[in-house]
Protein backbone atom coordinates (compact mmCIF):
# COMPACT_ATOMS: atom_id res chain seq x y z
CA UNK A 1 0.00 0.00 0.00
CA UNK A 2 1.44 3.42 -0.93
CA UNK A 3 2.51 5.81 1.82
CA UNK A 4 -0.06 8.47 2.81
CA UNK A 5 0.15 11.74 0.93
CA UNK A 6 1.29 14.93 2.64
CA UNK A 7 -1.62 16.98 3.94
CA UNK A 8 -3.01 20.05 2.22
CA UNK A 9 -2.95 22.81 4.88
CA UNK A 10 -6.01 24.44 3.26
CA UNK A 11 -8.26 21.47 4.09
CA UNK A 12 -9.06 20.49 7.74
CA UNK A 13 -5.48 19.42 8.57
CA UNK A 14 -6.21 18.33 12.14
CA UNK A 15 -9.02 15.99 11.04
CA UNK A 16 -6.93 14.63 8.17
CA UNK A 17 -3.95 14.00 10.43
CA UNK A 18 -6.20 12.20 12.92
CA UNK A 19 -7.66 10.00 10.18
CA UNK A 20 -4.18 9.13 8.92
CA UNK A 21 -3.07 8.30 12.45
CA UNK A 22 -6.00 5.93 12.90
CA UNK A 23 -5.27 4.33 9.52
CA UNK A 24 -1.56 3.86 10.29
CA UNK A 25 -2.28 2.50 13.79
CA UNK A 26 -4.83 -0.02 12.56
CA UNK A 27 -2.50 -1.08 9.74
CA UNK A 28 0.06 -1.93 12.43
CA UNK A 29 -2.59 -3.88 14.36
CA UNK A 30 -2.29 -1.68 17.46
CA UNK A 31 -5.08 -0.58 19.77
CA UNK A 32 -5.19 3.00 21.03
CA UNK A 33 -3.95 1.81 24.41
CA UNK A 34 -1.10 -0.18 22.83
CA UNK A 35 0.06 2.78 20.76
CA UNK A 36 -0.27 5.07 23.76
CA UNK A 37 1.94 2.74 25.78
CA UNK A 38 4.68 3.00 23.16
CA UNK A 39 4.38 6.80 23.09
CA UNK A 40 4.15 7.21 26.89
CA UNK A 41 0.63 8.69 26.75
CA UNK A 42 -2.83 7.30 27.49
CA UNK A 43 -5.00 5.48 24.99
CA UNK A 44 -7.54 8.23 25.57
CA UNK A 45 -5.02 10.79 24.31
CA UNK A 46 -4.49 8.74 21.13
CA UNK A 47 -8.26 8.73 20.67
CA UNK A 48 -8.33 12.51 21.01
CA UNK A 49 -5.56 12.86 18.42
CA UNK A 50 -7.50 10.67 16.02
CA UNK A 51 -10.71 12.61 16.66
CA UNK A 52 -8.92 15.91 16.02
CA UNK A 53 -9.55 17.31 19.50
CA UNK A 54 -5.86 17.35 20.50
CA UNK A 55 -2.81 18.48 18.58
CA UNK A 56 0.14 16.28 17.67
CA UNK A 57 3.31 17.91 18.99
CA UNK A 58 6.48 17.81 16.85
CA UNK A 59 8.40 15.65 19.35
CA UNK A 60 5.58 13.11 19.48
CA UNK A 61 5.21 13.17 15.68
CA UNK A 62 8.80 11.92 15.42
CA UNK A 63 7.98 9.05 17.80
CA UNK A 64 4.78 8.21 15.88
CA UNK A 65 6.75 7.97 12.63
CA UNK A 66 9.24 5.63 14.29
CA UNK A 67 6.64 3.37 15.91
CA UNK A 68 4.26 3.22 12.94
CA UNK A 69 7.03 3.30 10.29
CA UNK A 70 5.35 6.12 8.35
CA UNK A 71 8.53 7.51 6.79
CA UNK A 72 8.38 10.98 8.37
CA UNK A 73 4.77 11.66 7.30
CA UNK A 74 3.59 12.90 10.70
CA UNK A 75 6.78 14.87 11.32
CA UNK A 76 6.29 16.70 8.02
CA UNK A 77 2.61 17.40 8.50
CA UNK A 78 2.14 18.21 12.18
CA UNK A 79 3.22 21.81 11.54
CA UNK A 80 0.36 22.39 9.10
CA UNK A 81 -2.09 20.75 11.50
CA UNK A 82 -0.97 22.97 14.37
CA UNK A 83 -1.36 26.34 12.65
CA UNK A 84 -3.81 28.52 14.56
CA UNK A 85 -4.99 32.11 14.77
CA UNK A 86 -5.24 31.81 18.55
CA UNK A 87 -2.52 32.38 21.18
CA UNK A 88 -0.37 29.30 21.71
CA UNK A 89 -1.66 28.63 25.24
CA UNK A 90 -5.30 28.68 24.05
CA UNK A 91 -5.09 27.27 20.52
CA UNK A 92 -5.64 23.64 21.45
CA UNK A 93 -8.58 24.50 23.72
CA UNK A 94 -10.24 26.63 21.03
CA UNK A 95 -9.91 23.84 18.49
CA UNK A 96 -11.28 21.27 20.95
CA UNK A 97 -14.15 23.65 21.72
CA UNK A 98 -15.13 23.62 18.04
CA UNK A 99 -15.48 19.81 18.15
CA UNK A 100 -17.34 19.61 21.47
CA UNK A 101 -20.92 18.42 21.78
CA UNK A 102 -21.32 20.07 25.20
CA UNK A 103 -19.46 22.87 26.98
CA UNK A 104 -19.98 23.63 30.66
CA UNK A 105 -18.21 26.70 31.93
CA UNK A 106 -17.97 28.66 35.16
CA UNK A 107 -16.77 32.20 34.51
CA UNK A 108 -15.38 33.93 37.56
CA UNK A 109 -14.14 37.32 36.41
CA UNK A 110 -15.35 37.96 32.86
CA UNK A 111 -18.10 36.99 30.45
CA UNK A 112 -17.22 33.71 28.66
CA UNK A 113 -15.65 34.22 25.24
CA UNK A 114 -18.47 32.45 23.37
CA UNK A 115 -20.96 34.94 24.83
CA UNK A 116 -18.95 38.14 24.30
CA UNK A 117 -19.84 40.99 21.95
CA UNK A 118 -17.16 42.62 19.75
CA UNK A 119 -17.09 45.73 21.94
CA UNK A 120 -16.68 43.71 25.14
CA UNK A 121 -13.97 41.53 23.56
CA UNK A 122 -12.17 44.66 22.35
CA UNK A 123 -12.19 46.15 25.85
CA UNK A 124 -10.84 42.91 27.34
CA UNK A 125 -8.07 42.67 24.77
CA UNK A 126 -7.08 46.31 25.23
CA UNK A 127 -6.83 45.69 28.98
CA UNK A 128 -4.63 42.64 28.34
CA UNK A 129 -2.42 44.48 25.84
CA UNK A 130 -2.58 48.24 26.53
CA UNK A 131 0.27 49.09 24.14
CA UNK A 132 -0.69 46.79 21.25
CA UNK A 133 -1.39 48.31 17.81
CA UNK A 134 -5.03 48.63 16.82
CA UNK A 135 -4.55 46.03 14.08
CA UNK A 136 -3.45 43.41 16.64
CA UNK A 137 -6.46 44.18 18.82
CA UNK A 138 -8.80 43.77 15.86
CA UNK A 139 -7.18 40.43 14.97
CA UNK A 140 -7.93 39.23 18.49
CA UNK A 141 -11.53 40.45 18.29
CA UNK A 142 -12.04 38.80 14.89
CA UNK A 143 -10.72 35.48 16.21
CA UNK A 144 -12.99 35.64 19.24
CA UNK A 145 -16.03 36.50 17.13
CA UNK A 146 -15.19 33.57 14.85
CA UNK A 147 -15.49 31.32 17.91
CA UNK A 148 -18.97 32.67 18.69
CA UNK A 149 -20.20 31.29 15.35
CA UNK A 150 -20.48 27.94 17.15
CA UNK A 151 -23.75 29.32 18.49
CA UNK A 152 -25.15 29.90 14.98
CA UNK A 153 -26.28 26.28 14.99
CA UNK A 154 -29.71 26.17 16.68
CA UNK A 155 -28.85 23.26 18.98
CA UNK A 156 -25.18 22.16 18.99
CA UNK A 157 -23.09 22.40 21.00
CA UNK A 158 -24.87 22.59 24.34
CA UNK A 159 -23.47 25.62 26.17
CA UNK A 160 -24.22 25.81 29.88
CA UNK A 161 -22.58 28.78 31.58
CA UNK A 162 -22.52 29.72 35.24
CA UNK A 163 -21.42 33.36 35.43
CA UNK A 164 -20.31 34.91 38.68
CA UNK A 165 -22.07 38.15 39.55
CA UNK A 166 -18.61 39.72 39.83
CA UNK A 167 -18.14 39.32 36.06
CA UNK A 168 -21.43 41.12 35.42
CA UNK A 169 -20.74 43.96 37.87
CA UNK A 170 -17.24 44.73 36.60
CA UNK A 171 -17.74 47.58 34.13
CA UNK A 172 -15.67 46.48 31.12
CA UNK A 173 -15.57 48.98 28.27
CA UNK A 174 -18.18 51.29 29.80
CA UNK A 175 -21.87 51.12 30.67
CA UNK A 176 -23.05 51.00 27.07
CA UNK A 177 -20.75 48.07 26.30
CA UNK A 178 -21.98 46.22 29.39
CA UNK A 179 -25.62 46.86 28.51
CA UNK A 180 -25.08 45.40 25.04
CA UNK A 181 -23.13 42.43 26.43
CA UNK A 182 -25.82 41.51 28.94
CA UNK A 183 -28.58 41.94 26.38
CA UNK A 184 -26.80 39.46 24.12
CA UNK A 185 -26.59 36.86 26.88
CA UNK A 186 -30.23 37.45 27.81
CA UNK A 187 -31.30 37.09 24.18
CA UNK A 188 -29.45 33.79 23.74
CA UNK A 189 -30.93 32.55 27.01
CA UNK A 190 -34.46 33.66 26.11
CA UNK A 191 -34.24 31.85 22.78
CA UNK A 192 -33.14 28.68 24.53
CA UNK A 193 -29.81 28.58 22.71
CA UNK A 194 -27.76 28.58 25.92
CA UNK A 195 -28.35 27.77 29.57
CA UNK A 196 -27.14 30.60 31.79
CA UNK A 197 -27.14 30.75 35.57
CA UNK A 198 -25.84 33.66 37.60
CA UNK A 199 -23.92 32.84 40.78
CA UNK A 200 -24.92 35.76 43.04
CA UNK A 201 -22.80 37.38 45.71
CA UNK A 202 -25.44 36.18 48.17
CA UNK A 203 -24.42 32.56 47.54
CA UNK A 204 -21.37 33.22 49.72
CA UNK A 205 -18.50 30.72 49.70
CA UNK A 206 -18.66 28.14 46.93
CA UNK A 207 -16.74 25.19 45.49
CA UNK A 208 -14.85 27.09 42.75
CA UNK A 209 -13.60 30.19 44.52
CA UNK A 210 -10.03 29.43 43.39
CA UNK A 211 -10.68 29.69 39.66
CA UNK A 212 -12.76 29.14 36.55
CA UNK A 213 -13.90 25.81 35.08
CA UNK A 214 -14.37 24.67 31.50
CA UNK A 215 -15.53 21.14 30.75
CA UNK A 216 -15.93 19.79 27.21
CA UNK A 217 -17.62 16.58 26.07
CA UNK A 218 -17.20 14.95 22.65
CA UNK A 219 -19.07 12.42 20.59
CA UNK A 220 -16.15 10.06 19.96
CA UNK A 221 -13.42 11.16 22.38
CA UNK A 222 -13.03 11.35 26.17
CA UNK A 223 -14.04 14.57 27.97
CA UNK A 224 -11.55 17.34 28.66
CA UNK A 225 -11.15 20.07 31.23
CA UNK A 226 -9.35 23.32 30.44
CA UNK A 227 -7.37 25.24 33.05
CA UNK A 228 -6.47 28.85 32.30
CA UNK A 229 -4.36 31.52 33.94
CA UNK A 230 -2.79 34.81 32.85
CA UNK A 231 -1.12 33.96 29.54
CA UNK A 232 -1.20 30.22 30.28
CA UNK A 233 -3.57 27.32 29.72
CA UNK A 234 -3.64 23.54 29.47
CA UNK A 235 -6.03 20.73 28.65
CA UNK A 236 -6.35 17.72 30.95
CA UNK A 237 -8.03 14.39 30.21
CA UNK A 238 -7.28 12.65 33.51
CA UNK A 239 -10.57 10.87 34.40
CA UNK A 240 -10.28 11.60 38.13
CA UNK A 241 -9.64 15.29 37.47
CA UNK A 242 -12.56 15.53 35.04
CA UNK A 243 -14.88 13.78 37.53
CA UNK A 244 -13.83 16.13 40.33
CA UNK A 245 -14.36 19.26 38.23
CA UNK A 246 -17.71 17.97 36.95
CA UNK A 247 -18.86 17.49 40.54
CA UNK A 248 -17.61 20.98 41.40
CA UNK A 249 -19.59 22.38 38.49
CA UNK A 250 -22.73 20.58 39.68
CA UNK A 251 -22.28 22.17 43.11
CA UNK A 252 -22.08 25.58 41.43
CA UNK A 253 -25.32 25.05 39.52
CA UNK A 254 -27.01 24.12 42.80
CA UNK A 255 -25.84 27.40 44.40
CA UNK A 256 -26.63 29.60 41.40
CA UNK A 257 -29.92 31.28 40.50
CA UNK A 258 -32.28 29.31 38.29
CA UNK A 259 -32.13 30.07 34.53
CA UNK A 260 -35.40 32.01 34.81
CA UNK A 261 -34.22 34.16 37.72
CA UNK A 262 -30.84 34.61 36.05
CA UNK A 263 -32.54 35.88 32.89
CA UNK A 264 -34.56 38.38 34.91
CA UNK A 265 -31.40 39.61 36.65
CA UNK A 266 -29.49 39.94 33.36
CA UNK A 267 -32.28 41.98 31.78
CA UNK A 268 -32.58 44.22 34.85
CA UNK A 269 -28.82 44.82 34.96
CA UNK A 270 -28.74 45.57 31.22
CA UNK A 271 -31.48 48.15 31.73
CA UNK A 272 -29.60 49.68 34.66
CA UNK A 273 -26.41 49.97 32.60
CA UNK A 274 -28.32 51.58 29.75
CA UNK A 275 -29.88 54.16 32.08
CA UNK A 276 -26.50 54.94 33.62
CA UNK A 277 -25.11 55.59 30.14
CA UNK A 278 -28.09 57.75 29.16
CA UNK A 279 -29.54 59.28 32.37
Amino acid sequence: MPAPKDLDPSSSPRALLGAELRHAREKKGLSQDALGLKLFVSGAFIGQLEAGTRRLRPDMAVMVDEVLETKGFFTRNCGAANKSRYPEHFAEAAEAEAEATAIRQYAQLLIPGLLQTPAYARAVCRAYQPTAPKEKIEEFVAARMERTRLLDDPTDPLLWAVIDEAALRRVTGGHEVMAEALRRIADLSRRGRVLVQVLPFGAGAHAAMEGSIKLMDFEDAPPLVYFEGVGTGRLDDDPATVRHLRFTYELLTACALSPQKSLALLEAMAQDYAHEEHP
